[in-house]
């Protein structure tokens, strides 16, 4: 909060290079950066964040202005870094819709399905934006760690921005997903190794000068991108956030952006105060930020021999870790780990009852909705939104058919 109040008394000292924006902050540090250039990390190594002058926003934004914009991510340029008048990469990202789950978990309980976008994750929010901002700035060629899904987006929205792509891939990565970013004509490297392994490669390429690293939050856009989460489904509540949120946390950039959405959307009045507490979900064979949150720790400890069905949290070491934590600590929220036959059991369960075919991590929120619940950490009455981070139809899923013959089958056995 205090430093969203330095933006807003800062906010005319600094050089517009965007509609809105006013200078990148060092998430760790403070420190100030020019916004109007391409930059990774911090000096101090760590994540950038996009400021903008939020007095102005405020004055341009309202309710009724946003009511009467067609639905989508770019409704909200006031408070997103592309320059006014550069025209976006875009797939035709639309509003994610609230679907509830009242069998699986009662009437309050709503999963956002992320499924719905272009390439069918929620990665295409944040590559939407990070190549609109890459393109802008005259990048050639991107590359990036993946374990599937942000390199399918990666890679679609660089096909649309004529933009080289390059994609490095653990070898434990869905072959759906490595077909998929080569389909967009991205180069795919498959490694034995994992994603922050993979990170380091792509990082070394980047200081040679080879390519532009796009990994997660070290450049500061595809946050920007993945905040339009939090911005829609304050909107789509009537304006009154959630009581708790349960997020499938990897790199957790989703997590972070809808908590710096809500400090900003607070800012410009279009909210109040209150905030949903943030629960930090992630497979028992991933945990690196559970521990850290048990143990009491501002940082995340690398976690050794990392194994989970929900790839997209298969990620031992996140760099914005302590921006994860933080979240969770000031909302009151948690981290939880699941076990994966309760991550199993949870897609099973929506698909079967409600209809709705989760994505492995889709099931891991659920598995930790469900543990909270019998923590006591939530109630039953409280509202309550999942976040499906991806369209099911992209894991493999168990065969349950049964085989016919149509010469001998009678109708009445079946």
């Amino acid at each position: 909060a205090r430093r969203i109040k330095r933006s807003l008394r800062r906010g005319g000292e600094a050089r517009r290079t965007a509609m809105h924006v006013t200078h990148l902050e060092c998430s760790l540090t403070g420190e100030r950066r020019e916004a109007g250039r391409l930059h990774n990390l911090s000096r101090a190594g760590k994540p950038l964040l996009v400021r903008y002058d939020l007095e102005a926003v405020g004055r341009a934004l309202s309710r009724a202005v946003l009511a009467g914009r067609p639905a989508g991510m770019w409704k909200w340029r006031e408070l997103l870094p592309l320059p006014q008048g550069v025209e976006p990469v875009s797939l035709g990202e639309p509003e994610t819709p609230l679907v509830p789950l009242p069998r699986t978990g009662g009437a309050n309980l709503i999963v956002k399905d992320e499924g719905r976008l272009p390439t069918g994750s929620f990665k295409a929010r944040g590559l939407a934006m990070a190549v609109s901002m890459a393109r802008h700035f005259g990048v050639k060629r991107i590359a990036m760690p993946t374990n599937g899904n942000a390199g399918a987006a990666l890679a679609a929205y660089g096909a649309r921005a004529g933009i080289a792509t390059l994609a490095i891939c653990p070898a434990e990565t869905p072959a759906i997903n490595i077909r998929e970013t080569a389909a967009f004509g991205a180069e795919v490297l498959v490694a034995n190794g994992q994603i922050d392994e993979c990170g380091r490669i792509v990082g070394e390429g980047a200081a040679a000068g080879k390519w532009f690293d796009c990994s997660t939050l070290k450049e500061p856009y595809r946050i920007e991108g993945k905040k339009v989460m939090g911005l829609e489904l304050a909107e789509q509540l009537g304006w009154q956030l959630p009581d708790a949120i349960f997020y499938p946390t990897g790199g957790g950039t989703g997590l972070i952006g809808m908590w710096k959405a809500f400090a900003e959307l607070e800012a410009i009045g279009l909210i109040g105060p209150e905030r949903p507490r943030m629960y930090a979900v992630q497979a028992a064979g991933c945990a690196p930020i559970v521990r850290a949150f048990e143990a009491g720790e501002e940082f995340a400890a690398r976690w050794e021999g990392a194994a989970t069905m929900a790839t997209g949290i298969r990620v031992p070491k996140a760099i914005g870790d302590f921006l994860i934590l933080r979240a969770v600590r000031e909302s009151g929220g948690a981290g939880i780990a699941v076990e994966e036959a309760e991550i199993a059991r949870a897609v099973e369960d929506a698909a079967r009852d409600d209809g709705v075919l989760l994505c492995p991590e889709g099931g891991a929120v659920l598995a930790g909705w469900r543990q909270a619940l019998e923590r006591g950490l939530v109630g039953k009455d409280e509202r309550i939104v999942l976040f499906n981070c991806a369209n099911g139809n992209k894991y493999p899923l168990p065969d349950r058919s049964r085989r016919i013959d149509l010469a001998t089958v009678k109708v009445e056995a079946l």
